[in-house]
């Protein structure tokens, strides 16, 4: 049995960091393990440290104070350590320009955020789904010789 995903969520609004540790919650610890941040420099200062395990995958969010989610973006793929985290931008933004500006960072993905919740739950589980499969080809593994 493989170890659980590690998701890092990187989003100021403790509402949106509520709901989606409760969608989370709904996901077995042993299949998925969730941490926050409140800020991209939180996150930055907490990856960048050098006892950090790093996540299996990023969830930012766009629109914050500060430093916005593009900025953290576009710090992570600057910094040699962060550079191959996969970062999926999380917004409820719609906006061209947004999903352009994210993927020309280097986004792996963009996820449009639902506002009702039993629709964001089955995002957080396709989400996990996908990424624990996904994951599972960048994996070392090492047989016994």
């Amino acid at each position: 049995m493989s170890r659980a995903l590690r998701v890092l969520l990187i989003d100021d609004n403790a509402d949106d960091r509520l709901i989606a540790e409760e969608a989370f919650a709904f996901t077995d610890e042993l299949v998925c393990f969730l941490t926050t941040a409140v800020s991209g420099q939180e996150a930055l200062d907490r990856l960048r440290a050098p006892e950090t395990v790093l996540p299996d995958v990023v969830l930012l969010d766009i629109n914050m104070p500060i430093m916005s989610g593009f900025a953290v973006l576009a710090a992570f793929k600057a910094d040699p350590k962060l550079a191959a985290l996969p970062v999926v931008m999380l917004s409820t933004s719609r906006a061209e320009e947004d999903i352009t500006q994210a993927y020309t960072l280097h986004a792996s993905a963009y996820l449009f955020k639902s506002l009702e919740f039993q629709t964001f739950l089955a995002q957080v589980e396709a989400f996990i789904g996908f990424w624990r499969v996904s994951s599972l080809s960048q994996r070392v593994i090492v047989l016994p010789t």
